[in-house]
Formats: structure tokens, sequence, C-alpha cells
């Protein structure tokens, strides 16, 4: 049966797209073409990093999210916020105020995710208990990482801590308690505040779950936004009645680099960015690396402050959560409820089911095929130029070679083999031109006038 694809948050607006290539030569799965002069993208290989959205020079890629009206649809109305969300304002802005506007937007209840952090904490210590022969452990947190080991690393996939990750488990505990105070599953609407693309295509098409424990996902940039223009236009004195919670500074760390790998014991890594991510995960495939216990890999640069979505400096978040986590180091956490009451709950239902792998490096399913493919691949490896150049419309002659041998492409979309074979008259110029303009596209060679 063929693999359905992932969702994705990533589109590409095709009448705003240049063909510029910004956005093919970043991407780390090597999942864009240009095809008629447009970005295209492969859904099998994209893993929603973001890295072409923060290349692309005129903003032709966009992260989708729901209609905010949709909240209104729902009589308990629940904003689950990350951390990071709080990183984003200036000192002077207090998660009080944060808190009420958020309400005061129609919201009903406002949680932040990592809450649940001490939860997974004790779930995770136990998880590595039992299956202490699958180290090293890889976290679960980022689903663009989740979504790389399927594609790039499936050799891998058993290695990632089948465990709900804090949004999931917080989301899980919010209907249930909403439930208990007596209203119905239909009247409960949980939206998450995402930081990034990735954590939106993890709501919609989630990994090793049968639900969707979310109702809707809302981008950061937008929240944060809206809570400015509230604040900037109401005063910053004001302050509304709020339920926000005090957190661990466990939690307040959890979605920064080393946030997850301080807390286990072994020798746990932390590595950020998804390149880094890469070459590590590369070198630990090919058991260059041995002896890690647990692993933390984030897609984005400083973690979740990093995040496509995010609207303040990386760095001045992470300052700003570390100083949030210093003040609250005096205050005691506020998690009785979910610990005394829920914990068991949450714990009997943490566990995800098998994560897939879905390899894009595979050339074939039956063995012989897959062989002789190779063979070709290296045939005409021989033959392109071999300087990546990206004239073609792929990123390098290596990705053209598997796509022409996978049917996806042809030589002749090589400029370099276009000459030669016009020079030896196999092709005519107007064959060679044709050739170039189904990939970039119809008028991109025609003559621009400029006035002087």
């Amino acid at each position: 049966m063929e693999k359905l694809p992932f969702y994705h948050a990533l589109k590409v607006v095709e009448n705003v797209c240049i063909g510029c290539t910004h956005c093919m030569n970043v991407c780390p799965t090597k999942a864009i073409r240009v095809k008629s002069g447009k970005a295209d993208i492969n859904k099998h290989a994209c893993v929603d990093c973001g890295e072409c959205l923060k290349a692309c020079p005129v903003n032709a890629i966009i992260v989708e999210q729901d209609d905010f009206n949709q909240i209104f649809s729902y009589k308990q109305r629940v904003a689950i916020l990350p951390t990071v969300l709080l990183g984003q304002f200036p000192d002077d802005i207090t998660e009080e105020q944060i808190y009420a506007v958020i309400r005061e937007m129609g919201f009903t209840h406002v949680f932040e995710v990592d809450e649940a952090v001490d939860l997974l904490i004790e779930g995770t210590k136990e998880y590595m208990r039992k299956h202490s022969q699958m180290r090293p452990f890889i976290s679960s947190f980022c689903p663009a990482v989740v979504r790389l080991i399927q594609v790039r690393f499936p050799s891998l996939v058993e290695n990632i801590v089948r465990l709900k990750p804090v949004v999931d488990i917080s989301s899980q505990f919010y209907r249930k308690k909403l439930i208990d105070e007596g209203y119905k599953n239909e009247e409960i609407g949980i939206f998450y505040v995402t930081p990034c693309a990735a954590k939106i295509a993890a709501v919609k098409s989630p990994v090793g779950e049968d639900e969707m424990l979310i109702d809707g996902v809302i981008n950061m940039d937008f929240i944060y936004n809206k809570v400015m223009l509230s604040i900037k236009q109401t005063g910053k004195e004001k302050q509304a009645v709020s339920n926000y919670r005090h957190l661990s500074t466990t939690s307040i760390d959890w979605t920064l680099t080393n946030g997850e790998a301080s807390q286990y014991s072994g020798r746990c890594l932390a590595i950020d960015e998804i390149h880094n991510v890469i070459a590590f995960l590369d070198k630990l495939e090919n058991e260059e690396i041995t002896d890690v216990d647990f692993l933390e890999l984030r897609a984005c640069d400083r973690s979740c402050a990093g995040g496509v979505l995010s609207t303040e400096n990386r760095f001045l978040a992470v300052e700003r959560l570390s100083k949030r986590a210093k003040k609250e180091i005096k205050r005691q956490a506020e998690t009785e409820e979910m610990y005394s009451t829920y914990r068991p709950y949450l714990l009997n239902n943490i566990a995800i089911s098998e994560i897939e792998p879905r390899s894009i490096l595979s050339l074939d399913a039956d063995m012989m095929v897959a062989m002789d493919k190779m063979k070709k691949i290296q045939r005409i490896m021989r033959v392109l130029p071999g300087i990546d150049c990206g004239a073609c419309g792929a990123p390098k002659c290596k990705v053209l070679a598997e796509d022409i041998v996978q049917g996806h492409a042809k030589m002749t979309q090589c400029v370099f083999l276009q000459k030669m074979l016009t020079k030896e008259e196999l092709i005519s110029p107007q064959e060679s031109f044709d050739i170039s303009e189904e990939t970039w596209g119809k008028g991109r060679f025609e003559k621009k006038k400029f006035n002087s």
C-alpha cells in the first residue's frame, strides 16, 4: 500500500514565487525542485523545518494556520501556549498581562504546555529503564527531527522515545479536566499557539497517535502581534485578572537547548539547528559516535527560541526565559493538580504507537532492482559535470541523477549536456531552449527592457 504523504504547513504561493532556487539550496532533505519556474516541494521528503521559509527573498513560502474565529465554535476555549511565547515580550510586560490579553481575545482558559514537563521526565525515565537496550534514546520533542529521522535516517527510528510530547500531554490533561468539571467533549476546543511549522504538521497528522488531541493551531507571531497591539492601546499599567500559574525552572528551560538533556543521567547530548543535527545523525548511523545515552535534537538554532514563527531575536528570547527561570526559582510551581489528580491517567496514556520509517533514500523495495538503479546513478554521475550549479532545477548533480533513475527527470535537463548535444547537432538550439524553458518557465528568457 502506498504511504500517504505527510500533512505540511509550508506552502508555496506560486504567483509570488520567482524560482530563485534559494529554498532549493537550503532544504536539508533536498525536497525542493524548480519546475516551470516555480518551487515545487516533494511532500514525501519535506519535514517542515522552515529553512525554505527563512531563505525565500520574496515571501513566497508561507505557514498555514487555522482561522482564529474557529475558537468561537466551542463553549470552552483553551489556549495552549509554548513557554517560549512569553520570551518574545520585553521585560516590562508581565506574564499576567500576556495571559490577560489572550483571555480578552476570546479564550476561556490559558495554559502553558511546559507545565507537563515534570510528568514527561518521570515517564521518560521509566521508559529508558524498561528499554535500556535501545540506547541512544532520541527525544520525540521536535516533530521536524522525528520526520527527518523517518525519511532520512530510518534505521534510527526505533531509538525515538515513544512517548507523547508535552503539548499532547497538556492537551489531554486540560480536556480531561474540563470533562470532569461537567463539560461535553464537543464543547471543548483546544488550540495550540505554535512557534514553528513542524508542530502544525504534527498536530494535523500526529506520528504514532491515532487521534488528534488539538482542535486548531494558531501561529505564534499572530498571537504576539495581537497581544502587543492590545497592550500598546490600553497601556502597560493595565492589570486584568488572569489565571497565570507559576512554573518550575525545569519547565521554563525545557524548550531551550539542553532543557531536556540536563534532566537525565549518563552521557546526554543536546544538538540544535537542523544541519548540525543531520551531521551528528550521519556519524551516529555510521557508528562513528558510540556510548551515548540520550539525545536532545532540535531543528531550530537555539531550539524553540529560534522557531520560524518567533518574532524576537532568539538570543534575547533565551535571555528573557533564563531571567524568568531565576525569578521563579524562589516560588513553588503550581502543578499539584496535574500530579495529585491526573498523574495516573496521564502516565497510563503517555505512550505512542510504533513510529514508521518512511525513507526517501530507498530506490526500490526489490533489492536487485535497487542495486541496478544504484549502478545507473553511478554511470550518470560520470557524465554529469558535478559542479552542483542547480540550473537543472535540482539542488545537486547527484540529486538529478537519482531523479533521472526514478523517472522524475531527464538527462537533457543538465545545461552542460544540452550544450554538448547541441554542439554535436543531436538536438537543435530550439530544443535546448525549450528544455530550459520547461524548467525555468515561459518568459524567464525574454529580453527585459530597461529605461535608461
